[in-house]
């Protein structure tokens, strides 16, 4: 087993280009990044008031090459290069357990999904079966039973905020909105192949290129299964897709939770949306017997519905028949694969060069074996001492936390106790789940890749269509403990703080509470003020969605969140892209009160004064250092402005720019009006 330091990591992926195509065992399986902050990534020569982002991030943004594999490269893609290392290696040692057991099971998916050999001598066998059923429709009735047999539990409409699915409707099984005792099945829109609706329906003219290589796209998958008419068929696609992507909500309105609890029992689908056999739909789906659902996007449900009656079975044929094929793309013969990176990695998000198959088949594993691949990463790589000095900073920002709900001399008691009451039922966890996915019904098998991949996605379909009925589970995660990430959980008030985003240089025992609190501490703190963002701040202690604010209290706070919206809308990532602060104000308002709170966390860790200065920066530039350092990332121009129209996220460099809302901020880097991110005390946005 081959150890070098993660620094190497980082300059191996910087400096290897082609050669990151290297084996698992050219890459660092240790985490020694030094501690401190990185003195020579920064770039002296701007002014911290103008550009915080560069001033703390400069010189790594100046000297980095963001490895021709990835779209970006940054400390959280470092750490996801590091941990995929791990798990390869993980994986690798569980090849001699026992038939049957979940060790097995992860290295057979891994080695199968390895098996190029394989996979090029079956060549589209494995769809066969249903490449046939589609062909055999003859009716709507047979199409809506098609739609409803391809469901699966692929969309997450406020833990990950995952809108996106190629079938025509995805299903989230979560927490109901109003009543927290059960589990309901949600119902989102779905049926594009491209990110979003604006990629169908923008005047952009990037995205009017990007319409082009679609429809190119669709064409040479079709002429690769060899279909006939390849270029007809395509046109009919897309001209399909165009119409889906026409009734869909955007982005902005899919994160309004109060636009989205639209409860419908059985007999209001025929109703309300028309035109789909919801019958034969349900029955297919193994949804019929469940007596009410919460349709997400109503609209869409309606017109998508509309569409299924309106366009010919032959055209949604053939429809289905290429969103099989390109969704199953790679794990069919090389050419297939090639050609579907070639549209959704060089195209859309303009990496020049695929990832090695062991990264993507680690990727894959993580996919179908979540939790059994966690289960081995956090007994090897997540020590309890990094645990329990985790759960301690979590509990000294929630107390942070309580005293800025008690200091807010805007807030009415009855608003800070129902609030306060939120803070006390908050479940956390840190590292891993308490308790994990069994994975004994899920059948691998050597040799047969797509069929893997199909068994895990109905597993995991199954799997949620079981806690119908069962009490809800606020202890079950929605990541798994090897993601490089945090979520909070808005519907169940609980937060899940994944093993590998809690190691260097996010955190590092080694470190100060000004910089592991100005890293991980903010990360935190972000998650913990999602239960206090504009969706979060909907929900009580339960998780049951309930205004609990006086109408003052409301107002204030929703007119503090659209002062932030309009600054976050002022920032240009592209001269022709604007940011949508409306889209991206949760996240916004979740840096800003994260911020605050651990700022307040790393003061009173100093007993109330400023920590220590170290490496030429006093306490206070230290901890706001430690932010913009964390936010460190470059990004291929593509994938940035897919981004800036897909994500909840603002982009690094702005999020970075939160630290203007914050007075300390102010005398710690001595900044002044005139610069260019000054902003005068009565336009800092304060909300926590």
């Amino acid at each position: 087993m081959k150890h070098t330091s993660v620094a190497a990591l980082v300059a191996f992926m910087i400096l290897a280009g082609p050669a990151a195509a290297q084996p698992v065992s050219a890459f660092s399986l240790v985490n020694d990044h030094p501690a401190g902050l990185d003195l020579s990534g920064m770039d002296r020569n701007v002014k911290p008031g103008d550009d915080f982002f560069a001033f703390a991030n400069g010189g790594w943004m100046a000297a980095t090459e963001i490895p021709p594999d990835r779209a970006g490269w940054g400390t959280s893609a470092m750490l996801v290069e590091l941990t995929t290392a791990r798990v390869a290696d993980l994986i690798k040692s569980a090849a001699d357990a026992a038939a049957g057991t979940q060790e097995r099971k992860i290295a057979d998916y891994f080695s199968t999904y390895l098996d190029e050999a394989k996979i090029e001598q079956l060549g589209l066998k494995p769809l066969r079966p249903t490449l046939d059923r589609i062909a055999a429709i003859q009716d709507k009735k047979g199409l809506a039973a098609e739609f409803g047999r391809e469901l699966r539990a692929d969309v997450d409409a406020l833990n990950s905020t995952n809108f996106d699915t190629d079938r025509l409707f995805g299903l989230w099984v979560e927490q109901d909105l109003n009543d927290p005792k059960r589990y309901a099945p949600y119902l989102l829109q779905g049926g594009l192949g491209m990110p979003d609706r604006d990629f169908y329906v923008s005047p952009n003219a990037h995205m009017v290129a990007v319409r082009a290589a679609y429809k190119a796209h669709i064409a040479k998958i079709l002429t690769l299964a060899g279909i006939a008419d390849a270029e007809g068929k395509a046109q009919r696609i897309f001209d399909l897709e165009t119409k889906i992507a026409q009734v869909h909500a955007p982005r902005a309105e899919s994160e309004d939770v109060l636009k989205a609890n639209n409860p419908w029992v059985m007999a209001d689908f025929a109703k309300k949306a028309p035109g789909l056999d919801w019958t034969a739909y349900f029955a297919a789906a193994g949804l019929d017997k469940q007596p009410k659902f919460i349709v997400w996007h109503p609209k869409a449900t309606t017109g998508e519905a509309a569409l299924v009656a309106a366009e010919p079975v032959s055209t949604w044929k053939e429809y289905l028949t290429f969103r099989l094929i390109d969704r199953y793309s790679n794990l069919l013969p090389k050419a297939f694969a090639d050609e579907r990176f070639a549209f959704y990695g060089t195209t859309l998000t303009g990496t020049p060069q695929q990832q090695v198959r062991w990264k993507r088949a680690v990727n894959a594993t993580n996919a179908a074996l979540g939790d059994a691949v966690g289960k081995l990463y956090v007994a090897e790589y997540f020590p309890a001492e990094s645990k329990a000095k985790v759960e301690a900073m979590v509990k000294d920002l929630i107390a942070a936390f309580r005293v800025r709900i008690d200091k807010l001399d805007w807030m009415a008691p009855a608003t800070k106790a129902e609030a306060k009451r939120k803070l006390a039922t908050l479940k956390v966890g840190v590292g891993y789940p308490d308790h994990w996915i069994d994975y004994s019904g899920l059948r691998v098998v050597s040799g047969d890749a797509l069929g893997n991949l199909e068994r895990a996605e109905l597993f995991e379909y199954h799997r949620n269509l079981a806690k119908f009925g069962h009490p809800v589970d606020r202890g079950e995660w929605s990541m798994t403990p090897q993601t490089v990430n945090a979520v909070n959980l808005p519907v169940r008030n609980a937060l899940n703080f994944p093993a590998a985003i809690l190691q260097a240089p996010n955190f590092n025992p080694a470190n100060p509470a000004s910089l592991n609190l100005g890293a991980t501490g903010a990360t935190i703190g972000h998650e913990i003020s999602h239960s206090f963002d504009d969706q979060g701040a909907q929900f009580d202690a339960d998780g049951r969605l309930r205004n609990w604010w006086t109408p003052a209290d409301l107002a204030h706070f929703q007119a503090a969140g659209h002062a932030l919206a309009v600054q976050f809308s002022q920032y240009h990532p592209f001269p022709d892209i604007t940011l949508n602060g409306e889209q991206m104000l949760s996240e916004n308002i979740a840096d800003i009160a994260g911020l605050n709170a651990a700022y307040d966390a790393y003061r009173l860790a100093n007993g109330g004064k400023e920590g220590p200065s170290q490496q030429g920066f006093t306490g206070d530039q230290q901890f706001f250092l430690a932010f913009a350092q964390n936010w460190r990332t470059k990004v291929r121009e593509a994938t940035a402005r897919q981004r800036a129209i897909t994500d909840g996220h603002a982009p690094a460099e702005f999020r970075a720019a939160t630290v203007r809302n914050m007075d300390a901020w102010y005398p710690a880097f001595d900044v002044k009006a005139g610069d260019k991110l000054y902003l005068a005390p009565d336009q800092r946005v304060r909300i926590w």
